[in-house]
């Protein structure tokens, strides 16, 4: 069973964030105040993956669906959860598992556990704060069809890597896409932006 932060407005939670189906297993590993709201987490996931937020989203803790609620889509026995108003600390704590789907048509399924909770330190103040920690490998692009297609994408890419097709794809993804390159340092930089900016609360 997961165990509650003891004190809830001073914590870190560190997260483990795994792009479902993957092989080589994409991954990030982010540190985020525990009383963020889920709408704080999903900016960071994009961040952090590098996805670019052009698409639906939502978070399932147990059977709660979180998210931006749809007026003509919800169902009415589970309504969703405004994610603004559901903070971390409220609902997960050491070893909790959810996930997070993001493009409803590409269905990127993303599992997160909750690796440690901690106390914060005193230098990080009362503020919210986020960072990437460590990661492999880089997002798929948009609309790139979902694992499968990415999947395949990707043995073209190793088995092929000049044949017309590839060639196609990888203009596509954009010249300079490697697919075996994560950059932090980008990643931790348009979180910064975000924090700085207060473009998340």
């Amino acid at each position: 069973m997961p165990t509650a932060p003891k004190k809830p407005s001073s914590t870190l939670f560190t997260l483990k964030i795994e792009l479902v189906d993957t092989r080589p297993l994409i991954w990030r590993r982010i540190v985020i105040s525990g009383q963020a709201n889920f709408g704080m987490l999903h900016h960071v996931i994009q961040a952090a993956m590098g996805w670019h937020d052009a698409h639906l989203h939502e978070f399932r803790v147990g059977d709660q669906s979180i998210g931006v609620p749809d007026p003509e889509g919800d169902d009415s026995d589970r309504p969703t959860a405004i994610e603004r108003r559901v903070r971390l600390n409220r609902l997960l704590g050491t070893g909790s598992t959810f996930t997070y789907l993001y493009d409803f048509g590409d269905s990127w399924e993303h599992c997160l556990s909750v690796e440690q909770v901690r106390d914060a330190d005193d230098r990080y103040g009362d503020g919210l704060i986020a960072w990437v920690q460590a990661g492999e490998r880089a997002c798929p692009p948009e609309d790139a069809g979902g694992v499968d297609a990415y999947q395949d994408f990707l043995e073209r890419w190793e088995h092929d890597p000049y044949g017309k097709e590839t060639e196609e794809l990888r203009t596509w993804a954009g010249l300079d896409f490697d697919p075996a390159r994560f950059d932090r340092p980008a990643a931790n930089a348009a979180i910064d932006r975000m924090l700085w900016n207060r473009w998340v609360k």
